[in-house]
């Protein structure tokens, strides 16, 4: 597999089945994630991130992966995730609403595995938009 099908495949697989037998198979044992100023690292956080997400948008999956650019060792996408928001999502309470957002990513790869990423992530702010109220 190439790197770009390795993140098509585990965007689906992760993200949208919530397979987290693949982990070790994509991501480096020592994989860091980075969102805003917060670094996570590890397979262990891969699986509760998953579980998270799968508990509060039980029907997400992914509805795009595009490329925008890659390098030597570094790749930049972005994927378009859907779902309802059915539970808690990090203090934010289940709306019901049906959400839609766009996830930038830039992954670095070592050894054809995923190593390290940089996210950016439309999600909360698509949960704590209020729907405006119908006027009478």
């Amino acid at each position: 597999m190439n790197r770009k099908e390795i993140i098509r495949y585990a965007a689906d697989e992760l993200i949208g089945k919530g397979n987290i037998a693949i982990i070790s198979k994509f991501f480096t044992p020592d994989y860091a994630a980075h969102a805003g100023d917060k670094e996570y690292r590890g397979h262990e956080f891969i699986k509760q991130f998953i579980k998270q997400v799968h508990d509060s948008i039980p029907d997400i999956h992914v509805v795009s992966v595009e490329f925008l650019a890659e390098d030597r060792n570094k790749i930049v996408w972005q994927r378009t995730l859907k779902g309802t928001h059915k539970h808690n999502l990090q203090g934010i309470p289940a709306s019901g609403k049906k959400v839609k957002w766009v996830d930038m990513v830039v992954s670095r790869f070592r050894n054809e595995m995923i190593a390290e990423e940089w996210v950016v992530s439309e999600l909360m702010g698509e949960l704590l938009v209020k729907v405006p109220s119908k006027r009478i």
